[in-house]
């Protein structure tokens, strides 16, 4: 998921994360699978399964899972082939959604998908009807303690687009073509991100509290918690006082 107030909403939400953590998994092997399928099984020459097994790693998830993940990309195990796109939409309150998948099986997801959006007071648009008001960066976040004046210097040093303090959180943007020598640049400097990944950043966010928000919040929650649904993106702003009181 991704919104207003990332950093400072994500506490409320840790807990059904922390729930999801098989879901999570089976996510990460899944892009794992697919980005050692297109590009081989070698960190070098392949940065998505590069950083899809960062994420894994942060995830804790076991070296074999990963291991066996790569080889199903490659060939070397026996693995289904997942077809990967974005569907688009509207939530409640109009909030922009873009939902990017994996799946083995196209008709499920979808049918699927618009089930959630139709339940909630949302609807399913055509290609290119939302994505337009996203754009694609290079995301790089730290925790607010560290140093705040070094992560500004090395990341534009490297080619960062932007850095800045935002919701408890010193967060990096970078042109995805920028991403991998901004991250490793901090990371050789001994600059250990919270997070890092390509992700989709609203251009402009919608506002929305009450039953809107709870529906958009319980919509969100079901896309997550589909197994084919890789990553969710809105551009919806919800105040923390809101969130706290939808999280519960």
């Amino acid at each position: 998921m991704a919104g207003h107030s990332k950093w400072a909403n994500i506490k409320h939400r840790k807990g059904a994360q922390d729930a999801k953590r098989g879901k999570v998994f089976t996510k990460l092997i899944k892009e794992i699978t697919v980005a050692a399928r297109i590009g081989g099984g070698d960190f070098e020459t392949n940065p998505r399964l590069r950083l899809a097994v960062d994420k894994a790693k942060q995830a804790n998830m076991p070296k074999d899972n990963i291991e066996r993940g790569i080889k199903k990309g490659t060939g070397d195990l026996d693995g289904v082939t997942y077809e990967e796109g974005i569907f688009e939409g509207y939530g409640p309150g109009g909030v922009a959604v873009i939902v990017e998948f994996l799946t083995d099986n196209r008709t499920r997801t979808v049918a699927d998908v618009r089930h959630a959006f139709n339940k909630y007071g949302g609807s399913l648009g055509v290609s290119g009807s939302v994505a337009f008001m996203f754009d694609r960066k290079g995301q790089i976040a730290f925790d607010e303690e560290n140093d705040f004046d070094a992560i500004f210097e090395a990341a534009l040093e490297a080619g960062a687009e932007d850095v800045k303090e935002e919701d408890g959180a010193i967060e990096v943007l970078t042109d995805p073509a920028e991403f991998e020598t901004v991250k490793n640049n901090l990371d050789e400097q001994g600059l250990v991100s919270r997070s890092a990944e390509i992700t989709m950043i609203p251009q402009n966010m919608t506002a929305i509290e009450g039953k809107q928000a709870d529906s958009l919040m319980k919509m969100i929650d079901v896309l997550e918690d589909n197994d084919d649904v890789q990553n969710v993106y809105a551009n919806y702003d919800i105040s923390d006082e809101e969130m706290e009181r939808i999280m519960g």
